[in-house]
């Protein structure tokens, strides 16, 4: 059966009744009706073949002893994905070769304050060889700084709503993905005119540009996310978990493992485009200036262009087939109206509990169902999932708190301490050459020997690790502004223009600690928005990922009166506070879901559609009861003490 774009095969309900109205079309009888994933996926308005969600019915499905038993591997990554990473690359590249001059951008001027020039008309340094040389455009201070790069954060991270939504309902997320890179490249050149020296001269102007440019760019970033990593992993077959040999050992193939392995290095090519964008902007700002520090990145993002058309024949495409959102935040409301108590502890118990789940579903339900209910079981099951997906999402703002630190407080940090000819916003760079290094040694060495002793680090221990390695950065960060301050004199001078003697690669333990959280917490928060989500919600879950993203940043605002000096050490010691106390508080409270975890992999696919391969279904359910029949027979009649054939 192809499955390609011209082949789109419209799924529907499982019940001939629906289709010439024999039968129980009312389902007055539920018993009598069969509650069982279709024989073909449709995915996003895309037929995909079904034989891996009837996986109990194969012959190389895990046993219960297997799977307790066996090492768990991922399977072979196409060189298609690498393709779709590299475009990734293009846009991270672009994104992060841009926000890391934004700082320095806004809050330093061309001049001191004792009215010394610092920077040439470009914003570069006026001696850029100098140790303390320090490029700057608008001089605007550091809080408005702090403020426009934080709104930028929470900007990017609010439209990939917008972006999933629109994938999912109109324009499917190839049109999308393409449609967003053009949009932001237009964001990249109004941000290259805002640099240009003659329009800085008019900082005003300037900066009502900049603003211009960064709400375009970071619409066009923030719609094309949450469809990246989706298009990304359905380039992978659709395989259930199943035994094979590999080396003379039996092993079972996880797509769990293999949703991880893919998530490791795609975040590993986003990290190289954020090395290759801040590592050269910083020096392009130094020595020529902003407007070539925003120029290069739109250069670079125009290469993901012709790599998207060139290969677009080679993806698995899957067409928009419209929004399920409505039914399946009905669904949610229906399922809490069944648990609710006077008590609220009651309620929350109650809620907790899935029973309201199990009463709205079709079977349970039966003839009294909504007239809206065109799903079943399975889909209710897999809408309970990625509920629980979101849940886990509404903790992950307190973790991207430590993260934000790097936006612009580490950096003004690192321009107060010795710089020795370093670049204040060069240091930063070691967040993603740490992720560089340390991707692949998880991924090929620490990950499978962690699976080979049979040590379950699963998703939510990752996340809670997170935390907690975000909560030790921000305690180095937190000594380190104390002793910046003691060793500066600030508290004695309350100078402006203090600086620490301290040299300022001592900033790097604080890169190197988060950008190992990172690994923890922000990888494996796209691995389960893409294997929690039902499979025609994946880039609304996503989006709903990137969305807390965003409520983090809004979060960090509220910090923005720590922000000013002598307030930096309160704001680094609060974060880290609440990142440990929440690291402890989120694995306590999702406890219980941690040891469901290979279970809420393993849920057949639901369904959800319209009238046609109800009779297929039917029939291939009868074959696959014949066949487990006849198996069951012929073991019957193999002798006592000998071994079936090999074939």
């Amino acid at each position: 059966m192809p499955v390609g774009e011209d082949s789109v095969i419209q799924a529907t309900t499982l019940d001939r009744a629906f289709i010439d109205g024999s039968g129980d079309p009312e389902r007055k009888h539920p018993e009598a009706h069969v509650n069982q994933p279709p024989a073909y996926l449709m995915s996003e308005g895309k037929a995909t073949l079904q034989e891996s969600y009837l996986g109990s019915d194969r012959d190389d499905f895990p046993t219960e002893e297997q799977m307790h038993t066996l090492r768990r591997v991922p399977q072979k990554i196409p060189w298609k994905i690498f393709t779709i990473a590299f475009v990734e690359l293009c846009e991270r590249m672009s994104y992060y070769g841009t926000v890391v001059v934004y700082s320095n951008f806004i809050n330093k001027g061309q001049f001191d304050s004792h009215g010394n020039r610092t920077a040439t008309r470009t914003g570069a340094a006026v001696n850029p060889d100098s140790g303390e040389a320090q490029p700057g455009a608008l001089g605007l201070g550091k809080q408005i700084a702090f403020s426009l790069t934080t709104f930028n954060s929470f900007w990017v991270y609010v439209c990939p709503l917008f972006g999933a939504w629109v994938a999912d309902k109109y324009l499917g997320r190839y049109k999308t993905i393409f449609y967003s890179v053009l949009i932001a490249e237009i964001g990249h050149t109004i941000l290259v005119v805002s640099s240009a020296p003659s329009v800085m001269d008019k900082p005003k102007t300037s900066l009502g540009v900049f603003i211009l440019g960064l709400l375009i760019t970071g619409f066009g970033t923030g719609t094309f996310k949450p469809n990246i990593s989706p298009l990304i992993m359905e380039q992978l077959p659709e395989d259930p978990l199943r035994v094979e040999e590999q080396n003379g050992e039996l092993v079972i193939v996880d797509p769990a493992i293999t949703a991880t392995r893919v998530y490791n290095w795609f975040y590993w090519f986003i990290n190289w485009g954020a090395l290759i964008g801040q590592l050269c902007m910083v020096f392009a700002e130094r020595y020529v200036g902003f407007y070539l520090a925003f120029l290069i990145p739109l250069i670079f993002f125009l290469l993901s262009v012709p790599v998207l058309i060139l290969c677009k024949k080679h993806y698995k495409l899957t067409p928009p087939a419209g929004s399920v959102l409505g039914p399946a935040v009905k669904l949610f409301v229906k399922s809490l109206g069944h648990g609710l108590s006077a008590n609220p502890l009651t309620t929350l118990k109650n809620w907790r509990s899935g029973d309201g789940w199990e009463k709205v579903k079709p079977s349970a339900l039966g003839a009294n169902k909504p007239s809206w209910y065109n799903f079943d079981d399975a889909w209710v099951d897999e809408v309970r999932r990625g509920f629980g997906a979101c849940g886990v999402f509404m903790w992950v703002p307190i973790y991207w708190l430590a993260y934000r630190q790097m936006d612009n407080n580490l950096t003004s940090m690192c321009a107060t301490m010795a710089l020795h000819g370093t670049p204040n916003d060069l240091l930063q760079n070691m967040d993603p050459i740490t992720l560089i290094v340390l991707v692949p040694i998880f991924d090929l060495y620490i990950y499978p020997f962690l699976r080979k002793h049979k040590i379950n680090f699963s998703p939510i221990k990752k996340i809670t690790a997170g935390f907690i390695v975000g909560g030790m950065a921000m305690l180095w960060a937190t000594v380190l502004q104390y002793y910046v301050y003691k060793t500066s004199g600030y508290y004695d001078t309350q100078d402006p223009d203090y600086k620490s003697p301290i040299n300022v690669w001592a900033v790097t333990g604080v890169y190197v600690l988060v950008a190992i959280s990172e690994i923890f917490a922000s990888v494996t928060t796209l691995e389960y928005a893409y294997t929690k989500a039902p499979k025609n919600m994946r880039s609304l879950v996503m989006g709903v990922q990137c969305f807390t993203t965003a409520f983090s940043a809004a979060l960090a605002q509220a910090f923005t009166p720590l922000t000013n000096d002598p307030h930096l050490v309160w704001n680094y010691g609060s974060v880290t506070i609440i990142s440990f106390v929440v690291g402890i508080l989120f694995y306590a409270f999702y406890y219980k879901t941690d040891q469901m975890e290979t279970n809420l992999n393993i849920l057949p696919t639901g369904h959800f559609g319209t009238p046609q391969q109800a009779e297929d279904v039917e029939r291939r359910l009868s074959v696959a009861a014949d066949r487990r029949a006849s198996l069951a027979a012929d073991e019957k009649k193999v002798p006592a003490g000998t071994e079936p054939e090999k074939i």
